[in-house]
């Protein structure tokens, strides 16, 4: 008998994280060198917990991320893995796969990546899956293209066929399309049976048009940590409260209503143009026995670290430093992508 197909949650037992390496020719090179830095620690984080499979565009920038990573990266070969390909960019939550699992099988799902809308070249990123699948290490997947476009950071799943996302990312992707129409898609190829959708919170500085993984996440099938917003006076207060609502009006697939932990605001970082940044704490990464949480050397950083620690208490809270990568209008969760187990051999 065939296991039925489940999009399991982030929480679960993984391979490793997906990440790739900033270079010159990214949306990094005006601030590379402290975008390396976050990087750097990102990275040393996760290899406390799990395996790294970092991609690289070729031989020069694998040499840069070595010496950046520091002495003994070489002696990490068991746990730090290389892969060479091309890329635009790496935001690998929006262009890598979304893995399934056919029992313990994993199969990749490459959705059409379109650069959030034709925002910004995209044409190397969308191929990343199938550069990954021609890898003798994941030979093993079978990788199923989806013609619909679909980023990574647009939806969450609590690993039972829930899916938690925002209808303004989801409309503004496909315009000509029905809610229906949408849902009947995304329960085909994502395993799913049930759908929330929230139609408040957006954040300034985001052009992924409210990705989720800015705003509510799943952290148990009956859990959400969301991004709050306390302040009257903060641009964001309407919507988030907005947000919040919708969140305490919902319930979980058992029926009672989700157990809510809301996140505090940074305060507001500007980039030097003056353009509000995205600063979210909800854009946190959870790996093997910990959550790794984006940092932005402001004092609200430890506050939501402990709201993060009330909901996930078996895992270690890290703070990662991520004030650089929010000048392109993303964090952690962004550019990293988990590998369940099973996916490598």
């Amino acid at each position: 008998m065939t296991a039925a197909p489940r999009w399991p949650a982030e929480w679960e037992a993984q391979a490793g994280i997906l990440l790739a390496w900033p270079h010159q020719d990214t949306d990094w090179a005006a601030n590379l060198a402290a975008v390396e830095g976050s990087y750097r620690e990102l990275i040393h984080s996760i290899l406390g917990f799990e395996d790294v499979y970092l991609i690289v565009a070729n031989a020069a920038i694998r040499a840069r991320a070595e010496s950046v990573l520091g002495k003994g990266v070489n002696h990490l070969e068991g746990q730090l893995h290389w892969i060479e390909l091309p890329y635009n960019d790496t935001w690998l939550r929006d262009s890598g796969p979304i893995t399934l699992l056919d029992g313990r099988k994993p199969r990749w799902l490459d959705f059409v990546f379109t650069g959030w809308g034709d925002k910004f070249e995209a044409s190397l990123d969308d191929a990343i899956p199938a550069g990954l699948s021609a890898l003798p290490q994941f030979a093993h997947i079978p990788r199923q293209r989806v013609d619909f476009a679909l980023e990574g950071g647009a939806v969450e799943t609590d690993g039972k066929g829930t899916l938690l996302s925002t209808w303004t990312c989801m409309v503004r992707r496909h315009p000509g399309k029905s809610r229906s129409e949408v849902e009947k898609i995304l329960g085909q190829t994502l395993a799913l049976d049930r759908f929330l959708w929230l139609e408040h919170g957006e954040l300034a500085g985001d052009d992924t048009d409210a990705h989720i993984d800015t705003l509510a996440r799943f952290v148990s099938p009956e859990r959400i940590v969301y991004q709050g917003c306390e302040s009257p006076s903060d641009e964001h207060y309407r919507a988030l409260q907005g947000m919040a609502g919708e969140l305490e009006a919902m319930n979980a697939r058992s029926g009672r209503p989700f157990e809510l932990f809301p996140l505090p605001f940074a305060p507001p970082i500007h980039a030097d143009d003056g353009r509000r940044l995205a600063a979210s704490y909800a854009n946190f990464l959870i790996i093997n026995g910990a959550v790794l949480m984006p940092g932005y050397d402001v004092d609200t950083d430890l506050d939501a670290a402990e709201v993060l620690q009330a909901a996930m208490p078996d895992h270690d809270v890290i703070i990662v430093p991520c004030r650089p990568l929010i000048e392109q209008n993303g964090s952690l969760h962004c550019i990293s992508m988990q590998l369940p187990e099973g996916v490598v051999v």
